[in-house]
């Protein structure tokens, strides 16, 4: 039944509103009057009232009032009754100031009678749906807990009483399946000692926390910081495992923002949580600019990276979303997350080869995007030492016939995905994404096309990468394999990396080589150490730590060039711009011409020669790579896509 015959599905509701209403107005004019209203005023009030109820009612209709369900209204829709009000009390005052017609004398309420209505009945209204609200709160626990009789909720604390604690609470004491007793809050801000949020109180500060977990017989303690770093939650986490107590966390605001948890959908700490950075912040004007109202490409939409930038591109109302991808599986999954979730973007999901010229060339002449992400490549560095051929093929010449593909169809900008491997680079997947940059940067001289690249480092989480081969190996019970105990990696969780990629590409005018400050570098051995404790186990009791050995291509310490003279400052505190060498044309020919080559000869030794060749920075080693590739020769065909992920 359509929005407009609200009234026929909620009698009821009609019915109180109108009874509150109309009591407000005769009480506003018993307050008025002392209580003694006289014949004269009487009979006004009598006149006016049918006049004075539709104008309230055409308020609240206009401003969506009766789409909110009574049993979830929250003080966020206190905003749309006080306009509600307002609008009813403006249209009243002026009627009563400006209208001299006689005609409408009798609908000329006295200001001191619209002004003190306006409360009552707006007041009245908003307690009225409280109320419904209690009592079906109230209600639903009643019958959930005659259901289970025997059902007993954890004892918990909560840490932080800001925003996130806050909201957490209100859904958790709302829910008739609640399994949290929350017996208060904890916050470091002293100033909040004492006082009560949702009606909880709070305890006390950290320093507090053995106490009040052995006194309130707490089972568990919760983190919700607002803003949490990931060195505020390992302190926490710390102070819980002295005690010792279970410890959990509420989701980010991120997380909860796009709609992936409900605030209440408490979980175990992750690895994620105790490397998190300060929140990034964007410049939605620029980002708005380079987004909004326009056809974006992403290219491998289905991974890690890519699926993350489709997924925050979607809050900048882009016209229409292009999803490339090649691997069926990962399309799919996006596609559904897509329909899901982000119902008012428009997007269209390819499967395409982005090597596949004639292919890509199609999707451009249809679809005319004006912004493309190209987060499509290998990146898996070990694979990529036993498959040369491949990373060259995908990583230089199909992002080349990409790049030149987007400067004929009139792209705007264009967004390379690049990798902190590509300084200095030791492996073969880090040398051939610095020769994808170095064809980037001729390509910017070549079309009007404004092509740049952005540098990062690891991402946690992303397939491939090394925080899932660890919760695999933890899950299994299997000591976790470190190939060196001083390996260090910069690293950076997806959201973080995919706002900055999009934050890059807002700032960009063509030619610049972008990296990404990663903050510090984390050890691989610490990381693994922390992962075993989130587990709820102890390393090297529970589960061991074994040392493999370097493997091919690998560092022991990634490079971003994040220090002194190399860097430019751009308007975003955690962007620079690299001041990085370029090749001329004829150069860049003649690299694409030899790479092209190697590739249809299929000799990957000649490929590494060509790599040290070109790139004086490389070091590659030949004949160590001759003697992996001997060993791996069979399964250079047998590649699969590998669209996002950054490995160690």
């Amino acid at each position: 039944m359509g929005e407009r015959f609200w009234f026929l599905r909620r009698p009821v509701q009609l019915a109180l509103d109108i009874a509150v209403l109309c009591g407000a107005f005769f009480l506003a004019y018993l307050l008025r009057f002392d209580f003694e209203i006289g014949e004269y005023y009487f009979d006004n009030a009598l006149n006016q009232l049918p006049f004075v109820v539709f104008v309230q009612f055409v308020a609240l209709f206009l401003v969506g009032t009766y789409s909110i369900i009574w049993r979830y209204v929250s003080l966020d829709d206190i905003r749309a009754f006080l306009k509600a009000a307002l609008i009813s009390a403006v249209i009243l005052i002026l009627i009563r100031l400006l209208v001299s017609n006689e005609q409408f004398a009798r609908w000329q309420v006295p200001l001191s009678i619209i002004l003190i209505d306006t409360g009552l009945a707006f007041a009245g209204l908003l307690t009225l749906r409280l109320l419904r609200r209690f009592a079906y709160e109230f209600g639903e626990k009643r019958t959930f807990q005659n259901g289970k009789r025997r059902f007993k909720p954890t004892a918990t604390l909560f840490v932080g009483a800001g925003r996130v604690g806050a909201l957490a609470v209100r859904d958790i004491l709302g829910r008739a399946d609640a399994e949290l007793d929350v017996k208060g809050f904890i916050d470091d801000d002293r100033r909040k000692k004492g006082g009560s949020v949702g009606g909880i109180k709070v305890l006390g500060t950290t320093d507090d926390l053995a106490r009040l977990v052995g006194e309130l017989s707490v089972e568990q303690v919760v983190i919700a910081f607002d803003k949490a770093q990931g060195k505020d939650i390992r302190r926490v986490i710390d102070i819980c495992r002295e005690i010792p107590v279970r410890t959990q966390i509420v989701p980010s605001l991120h997380e909860i923002i796009h709609g992936r948890v409900q605030v209440s959908r408490i979980r175990d700490v992750q690895i994620e949580d105790l490397l998190g950075r300060e929140a990034v912040r964007l410049d939605d004007e620029n980002l708005h600019e380079l987004l909004n109202g326009k056809i974006v490409m992403v290219t491998g939409a289905g991974g890690s990276i890519g699926s993350e930038l489709v997924r925050q591109i979607t809050g900048f109302n882009p016209k229409l979303l292009l999803l490339v991808e090649r691997n069926e599986y990962v399309l799919f999954q996006i596609e559904r997350e897509l329909s899901k979730n982000f119902l008012q973007i428009n997007f269209i999901p390819l499967i395409a080869d982005i090597g596949d010229e004639p292919r890509m060339r199609e999707i451009f002449a249809e679809y005319k995007p004006s912004v493309v992400f190209h987060a499509a490549a290998h990146k898996h560095v070990p694979l990529m030492e036993k498959n040369p051929t491949e990373a060259i093929k995908n990583n230089v010449l199909a992002t080349k016939t990409i790049g030149e593909l987007a400067g004929e169809a009139g792209v705007k900008n264009f967004v390379l995905i690049s990798t902190d491997k590509a300084v200095n680079p030791t492996s073969v997947m880090g040398a051939s994404k610095r020769i994808a940059e170095i064809v980037l940067q001729n390509l910017n001289r070549i079309y009007a096309t404004n092509y740049v690249a952005v540098r990062f480092g690891n991402v946690l989480g992303s397939a491939g990468s090394v925080v899932p081969i660890f919760r695999e190996q933890i899950l299994k019970g299997e000591a976790i394999t470190i190939t060196d105990k001083e390996m260090t990696r910069y690293f950076m969780t997806i959201p973080e990396a995919s706002q900055l990629v999009l934050q890059a590409g807002a700032l960009g005018k063509g030619g610049e080589i972008f990296i990404l400050d990663m903050g510090k570098p984390v050890k691989i051995l610490d990381l693994a150490e922390d992962m075993i404790r989130l587990s709820g186990l102890e390393p090297y009791e529970d589960i061991d730590i074994i040392f493999t050995g370097i493997r091919g291509g690998e560092k022991l310490f990634e490079e971003l060039e994040i220090t002194g003279e190399n860097l430019l400052k751009t308007t975003h505190p955690k962007i620079f711009i690299g001041k990085i060498a370029t090749y001329s044309g004829e150069e860049v020919g003649n690299i694409v011409s030899n790479f092209r080559q190697a590739v249809e000869e299929n000799n990957a030794a000649k490929i590494r020669r060509l790599l040290n060749h070109f790139l004086p920075e490389a070091k590659i080693s030949e004949e160590k790579q001759k003697m992996l590739a001997a060993k791996a020769a069979p399964s250079e065909s047998l590649i699969a896509n590998q669209s996002s992920a950054l490995e160690i």
